[in-house]
Formats: structure tokens, C-alpha cells, sequence
């Protein structure tokens, strides 16, 4: 395993990040997830990102249940708050300071530690004060409860006006989390760049484009069995996007380079995100243990210029680049 450090900071983390979304909790069963969160501790891992949203809560709880014995200062553990929890009322929302406040207790309680490595903001609140959000941040740090700040699928301007807050709260907004594939790179032209100056760095998550890019979707092909294309309970939207035949096709085009590689669709596809010098980590989740083991084979891995401008002629017009999708794809008022 190799490690990066994030953002302007001290603090490392393994470039694979192991996450649990869409599966601990709600897509596998609670022992099958515990193994694959010890396949990704035997394979180096010492990063964990989760959210309190994530199977409204269980998730957490499942992780926190799987790292249950480990020494914790070997690890470093992310979560996140914005997206309606419990009960889901008017206060269960968005990143006011009640919510702030009362949703990193209810993350520590599950996931059964004193602090977080790192607190996220799921997302911007259109509705929330930024002033009142950045002290209540800096309020969690300066009770222990979280050692950094980040942020989610946030614009530059957003991320720029943040950092400018923390600063003058005194505490530090380190990194950034968007998606990120060869597929979806709209991060690049702003988001990237004003990151690069803030000292923020992207922990990036779909680098597997919910894994289109491990070429097992098929242009006029039924979805694989049990595959993320199949699931009713909510990786079926996330991936719709990319069920296309033209981008389906264009990503059969990576086998051979995959090939000449001699690493597997997957790994190439982790493997080109952390080629981005401002990318500390990909985010990278499992439904069987031996999917960590094979995931964890990218790190490392440098790609040299042929590689990449292969890869770009193979997806061509297929790649998602618009900046103006970040604001477009976040909530306009907090989702209830």
C-alpha cells in the first residue's frame, strides 16, 4: 500500500481508501461486509470513509462493529453529515449547527470511537448560513470530535469561500470529495485547480464509474446477474447514467490497454485517477473480500503518457467534462 497525504496537512492516508456505500448495511450481509473490511486491513487499508446516510445509519454501525479491536490510532476514519437521518424531521437535515452538532454523536456512538479522522459535509446547504456551518466545524474540532474538515461535491467558489472560514476559525479544511472517473472528470477544469491552491486535496469516489469500467456491462446486453445494474435499492439509478451503448462500447476499448498492462479494467481504472497529482486517494468499496484484494493491486501504479493518451482516444466523446455539473447535480434546498 502506498500512502498521500491530505491535503495541506500532516495527517496520511492509504491511497486506497476503502468506502461503504451502497453495500454495508443494506446490499451484503453484516458478516460479509465485516470480511471484506478485514481483507482491506490485511491488504494495507488503514482508511475507512463512511456516511450517517448511508443505509440511513447501519452502515456506520456495521463499520464501526468490523474495526471493533483495532488499535485506532492506526487507522483513520471518515465520516460524513448532511443527508437526512432518522426519523428524517425538519431538523434531521442539512448542515445547521443542531444537525452538525447532534450528527457527530450519533457517528461516534456508532461507530465506536472518541473522533473522527476527518468530518465531511455531505453536501453544500443552500439553506444554512455558511458562517454558521464553518463554527459549528470548528466547534466538532475543538471538542475533540474531529481531527479535519472536508467537504462533498462542492464547488470551487464553495470550496474557496470555506477554506477562507476556516482559516479565520482556526481550524483546517483539508479535502474534497467528488466523483471521479475516466468516464466523469467535470472536477478537472475548476474544481481541481482551485483545490491545488487552497491546499485541499479530492478523496475520490466511483473511480470504477460503479464498475462500467470493469467491462462487465455489454453494449446490447442484459445486466449481469446480481450485478450493481440489477439493484432495486438504489445502484441502479446511481449507474443509469452510464448504461449507454456508446459509452459501453467505448469502454470495451480499454481491454487491450488494460491487457498490455497487465492489469485487470478495474485496476486501470484506479490506477488513471490516481495518476491526478491532487487525488490522495480513491474510494473503493467491495461486496466479496477477494474484489478488495484485487482493487488494492492499482496502488502504486504509474501510468506513463502513452497509457493516458491511450485511454483517451479509446473513450473519445463519451466523457463527461461540463465544470457546471457540480452545482447542477446539488441539491437546490435540503432534501427531507
Amino acid at each position: 500500500m502506498e500512502f498521500r497525504y491530505l491535503g495541506n496537512s500532516g495527517l496520511k492516508i492509504s491511497e486506497i481508501t476503502y468506502g461503504n456505500w451502497l453495500t454495508h448495511g443494506s446490499q451484503v450481509e453484516n458478516d460479509v461486509a465485516t470480511q471484506c473490511v478485514r481483507a482491506a486491513l490485511d491488504e494495507g487499508i488503514s482508511t475507512f470513509d463512511t456516511a450517517d446516510v448511508y443505509a440511513n445509519t447501519a452502515a456506520e454501525t456495521v463499520l464501526g462493529e468490523a474495526l471493533k479491536g483495532e488499535r485506532r490510532e492506526s487507522l483513520e476514519i471518515f465520516t460524513k453529515v448532511y443527508w437526512p437521518t432518522g426519523p428524517k424531521g425538519k431538523n434531521d437535515t442539512g448542515l445547521s449547527r443542531k444537525h452538525i452538532m447532534e450528527s457527530i454523536n450519533g457517528s461516534l456512538e456508532r461507530l465506536q470511537t472518541d473522533y473522527v479522522d476527518l468530518y465531511q459535509a455531505h453536501r453544500f446547504d443552500t439553506e444554512t448560513p455558511l458562517e454558521e456551518t464553518m463554527q459549528a466545524f470548528a466547534d466538532v474540532v475543538r471538542q475533540g470530535k474531529a481531527l479535519y474538515i472536508g467537504v462533498s461535491e462542492w464547488t470551487a467558489d464553495q470550496i474557496r469561500a470555506g477554506v477562507e472560514l476556516s482559516k479565520e476559525l482556526g481550524f483546517q479544511l483539508i479535502s474534497s470529495q467528488p466523483q471521479y472517473s475516466m468516464l466523469w472528470r467535470v472536477i478537472e477544469d475548476e474544481v481541481v485547480p482551485a483545490s491545488e491552491e487552497l491546499g485541499v486535496s479530492q478523496i475520490v469516489w466511483s473511480p470504477i464509474a460503479q464498475g462500467v469500467l470493469t467491462g462487465k456491462y455489454e453494449p446490447g446486453q442484459a445486466p449481469p446477474e446480481g450485478s450493481r445494474a440489477t439493484d432495486t435499492k438504489g445502484g441502479a439509478d446511481m449507474i443509469s447514467r452510464f448504461m449507454k451503448d456508446d459509452v459501453l462500447t467505448a469502454v470495451q476499448g480499454l481491454k487491450p490497454i488494460a491487457e498490455d498492462c497487465d492489469l485487470t479494467m478495474a485496476q486501470l481504472a484506479i490506477a488513471w485517477v490516481l495518476q491526478n497529482d491532487n487525488v490522495a486517494a480513491a474510494l473503493v468499496g467491495a461486496s466479496r473480500p477477494e474484489q478488495v484484494a484485487d482493487n488494492v493491486k492499482a496502488a502504486g501504479v504509474r501510468l506513463d503518457a502513452d497509457v493516458m493518451a491511450r485511454i483517451d482516444e479509446a473513450l473519445g466523446s463519451v466523457v463527461v467534462r461540463d465544470p457546471g455539473l457540480t452545482a447542477a447535480n446539488s441539491p437546490k434546498s435540503r432534501p427531507v
